[in-house]
């Protein structure tokens, strides 16, 4: 299957307390809400992650797959550095960032908290979808199922 990158307006936000250190939070993946990506619109539908395998879901940067995870879901366990929680509205996340150890971390969270990096991404697979091709030329998608392989925060999202 092809790796799709999708990207939404939606805010990250840097965070601070005591039980997680530095942390991001932010939303992803928003359901039903129509993404215009030129030739064709795009709707993830609300039950598309349902059925989504959430065992191990990187945390990138830029969809950069050449550098090394800031943090890693497995089995969306506490124990993870990253924890995705399915909501009705869509997937939101909370990223525990090793700023002490890792200047790459470090680097992102005083990005993230100046507002130089403001959105967020996804790279997934196409499951199932809905396509509905329309009178005036154009190509409606509903992805009614998808698998997800990494979230990312985006300097330029798509």
């Amino acid at each position: 299957m092809k790796t799709e990158i999708r990207a939404f307006n939606f805010e990250v936000r840097a965070e601070q307390n005591e039980e997680h250190g530095h942390f991001l939070t932010g939303q992803p993946i928003v359901y039903n809400e129509r993404t215009n990506l030129d030739w064709y619109d795009e709707i993830i539908d609300d039950g598309a992650l349902a059925e989504t395998d959430l065992r191990d879901v990187r945390f990138l940067v830029n969809h950069n797959t050449d550098m090394i995870p800031l943090a890693r879901s497995r089995n969306n366990n506490k124990n993870s550095t990253m924890q995705m929680e399915i909501k009705d509205d869509g997937m939101h996340i909370r990223v525990n960032l090793d700023t002490e150890n890792n200047s790459d971390a470090k680097n992102l969270y005083s990005a993230v908290k100046r507002g130089d990096v403001s959105q967020c991404s996804f790279g997934f697979e196409i499951v199932s979808e809905e396509t509905d091709f329309r009178d005036d030329g154009s190509i409606h998608w509903t992805i009614t199922e998808a698998r997800v392989h990494e979230v990312s925060v985006c300097t330029f999202p798509a």
